[in-house]
């Protein structure tokens, strides 16, 4: 990936939504009188396969802490949803944190593939794997006309969701993504906030994927949420190319003066510390901060500098103001050392 797309994909994901034969879906099956039986037999199963094929750490939702259960929501390795299924859910995780496969979300099966920056395709080769071997375990429910079954009519046909997280600062900022977001539609995507539907432009992050499954194949989803990169990225850099000779001294001066609060602060609350990092990136990506260690870097830092990821740093749960703080110093220590400058 070249850095002109460095700037903006932060980084992709590929979906897999599936359901067994012969067992209620997940939303029927956690109210049935069998459903711990019927859900410990799906999680052995899968979890035997799956670890024949490569070690992953396995997490019996039921059993997890409030703070832990936090953790990998915050990371996207699990979802809200599974910790509402608690009683019949699991989660299998790389330890590198590339794959996610959550039992008894939604479906019964959500297998994702994560990666930084954008190779969509590269991550459908690796998690194809992974749905092949659960597929040889237990039967998919499948029709020939719908395709794969779920519990969203969203969902059927491939069950695919392909996403890229993007960085979009200059069309967010200058009020163009309502116009983004219709052209995105009329190609049949969609862009939501970085936390997916429902949640805001936290960071001037979005995630970008295809609407539907159903009537495409496979490739056919990748290609156009392809497309659609290549469409998103040049809106970008066009919109950033004008918001930089259009901001002039202003623009310098907020993007130098966010760097400048969080190399000096002592308190930092989330939302803020959100707004100042992607003033931050946005002055990498312009050229007026400089930065040995690209936008990668930075991106890992957000996700360790949320409220559960600083509660484990620091081994308790800590304060909100106790977070703040802890925040705080950690960025000014992590602006200076990674080498990023005026």
């Amino acid at each position: 990936m070249n850095i002109t797309y460095e700037s903006v994909a932060v980084s992709s994901r590929i979906r897999l939504a599936r359901n067994f034969n012969d067992y209620p879906f997940p939303g029927m099956l956690i109210r049935s009188p069998h459903a711990k039986e019927q859900a410990s037999e799906m999680v052995r199963t899968v979890h035997e396969e799956l670890n024949a094929l490569e070690e992953f750490d396995f997490y019996d939702v039921g059993t997890l802490t409030e703070a832990r259960a936090a953790y990998l929501v915050e990371r996207n390795l699990i979802s809200r949803d599974l910790v509402r299924h608690s009683a019949i859910s699991a989660a299998l995780i790389a330890p590198d944190e590339s794959i996610s496969v959550m039992i008894n979300e939604e479906d019964h099966i959500r297998e994702q593939y994560f990666m930084r920056g954008y190779d969509l395709k590269k991550a459908y080769e690796r998690i194809t794997g992974i749905d092949d071997v659960i597929a040889e375990s237990i039967p998919f429910a499948f029709d020939k006309e719908f395709g794969y079954l779920t519990a969203c009519p969203t969902n059927l046909g491939t069950g695919l969701r392909a996403s890229v997280m993007m960085f979009l600062p200059a069309v967010s900022r200058r009020g163009l993504m309502r116009r983004l977001a219709s052209e995105l539609n009329r190609l049949g995507l969609t862009v939501r906030g970085a936390s997916g539907e429902g949640s805001g432009a936290e960071g001037d992050l979005f995630q970008v994927s295809n609407e539907v499954t159903l009537g495409f194949t496979e490739t056919e989803i990748l290609a156009a949420v392809e497309e659609a990169l290549r469409i998103v990225v040049q809106f970008e850099l066009r919109e950033r190319e004008r918001m930089k000779k259009e901001g002039g001294i202003s623009l310098r001066d907020k993007v130098t003066r966010s760097y400048g609060i969080l190399t000096n602060c002592c308190v930092l609350g989330m939302g803020e510390f959100m707004e100042l990092v992607a003033d931050v990136k946005l002055g990498i990506a312009l050229g007026l901060l400089d930065c040995g260690r690209g936008l990668s870097a930075l991106d890992d830092h957000i996700i360790a500098m949320r409220p559960a990821n600083i509660d484990r740093l620091n081994g308790r749960t800590l304060t909100e103001s106790e977070r703040d703080a802890f925040r705080a110093s950690e960025t000014v220590a992590f602006l200076r050392k990674k080498g990023i400058f005026v």
